[in-house]
């Protein structure tokens, strides 16, 4: 009943990222970051230093980064140790007493441990909403959307993001930024997310999307100002389309959210206007994405 001796496993990339049956893009005014379950009892299943731990440890921290400097609240979850058995109650059958009456197996890891204005949510069961304040938490706060990471994917981030597909909140799994007991469990974690509960994305992704003023966004931020390029593209292109851009992805083909190639061709115009670009127009409709056009546009902007 004891937790498994989890063997290294490699952290999934991009590439290995199951297909997302809704297209919702983090909106930084809605969400939240939530860290969950990442104490010493549960990391001590894992070899410390071989992946996934350190990818996932260093995703979560830059996450954080990205998130503190944007505004979006960090939560974290935390079971406390030396439970009762009646605290317990039918974990107890599955994994025995569970966290020890010891604060260092307790703690939240150093890595990732919580700030002063970070807020710890004592957690019950598989899930993060059951038996706690998340709900009311994430209500009075004024936000609707749970970025999750932290472990285990198959067990409690999997639960934690149904439970908030259920209360109306939407989800975002980071697939780098959580981890398993094996690499199967991993991918399938992610694969049932996926078509039944969240979005599934990636770090990097999310601090394209997030990471405003951070210096973060790498090749898609420019000096012309705080918001990277990706974003201010998506915004008149959101314009263009008369939709939110909040619900614009940058990683879709934008013909299929109605770019045809008089739009395009009037931001082109507005773009060689607005940024000083030397684009011509088979440039950009050879691939309509977002995260193709800013890596085109950001060293000539």
């Amino acid at each position: 009943m004891a937790l498994p001796r989890i063997a290294p496993y490699p952290m999934p990339g991009p590439d290995r990222l199951p297909a997302n049956r809704v297209d919702w893009t983090p909106n930084p005014e809605r969400a939240v970051l939530l860290v969950h379950d990442l104490q010493n009892h549960f990391l001590s299943a894992f070899t410390a230093d071989a992946p996934p731990v350190p990818e996932m440890l260093h995703h979560i921290d830059r996450l954080r980064t990205v998130c503190a400097e944007a505004g979006i609240p960090v939560l974290y979850t935390a079971q406390p140790g030396g439970q009762t058995p009646e605290q317990r109650g039918l974990q107890q059958d599955f994994w025995g007493p569970g966290i020890p009456g010891d604060p260092h197996a307790a703690a939240i890891a150093d890595a990732v441990a919580p700030g002063p204005d970070d807020t710890v949510v004592t957690k019950w069961k598989y899930g993060a909403f059951t038996r706690t304040d998340l709900d009311s938490r994430l209500r009075e706060l004024g936000r609707d959307e749970l970025i999750v990471t932290g472990v285990y994917a198959h067990i409690g981030v999997q639960v934690t993001a149904c439970e908030a597909w259920m209360r109306d909140l939407r989800a975002f799994v980071v697939a780098d930024a959580v981890a398993d007991f094996s690499e199967a469990e991993h991918l399938g974690a992610l694969t049932w997310a996926a078509g039944r509960c969240a979005v599934v994305t990636d770090t990097e992704t999310l601090v394209r999307t997030l990471g405003k003023g951070t210096g973060e966004a790498g090749n898609t931020a420019t000096a012309t100002g705080a918001v990277p390029i990706v974003d201010r593209l998506r915004a008149d292109v959101a314009e263009a389309l008369g939709e939110d851009s909040a619900d614009l992805p940058v990683d879709e083909n934008l013909a299929d959210h109605g770019l045809d190639s008089i739009r395009l061709m009037s931001l082109l115009e507005r773009w060689r206007t607005e940024y000083g670009v030397d684009l011509a127009f088979p440039d950009l409709a050879e691939e309509p994405v977002l995260e193709r056009w800013a890596e085109l546009l950001a060293p000539r902007a």
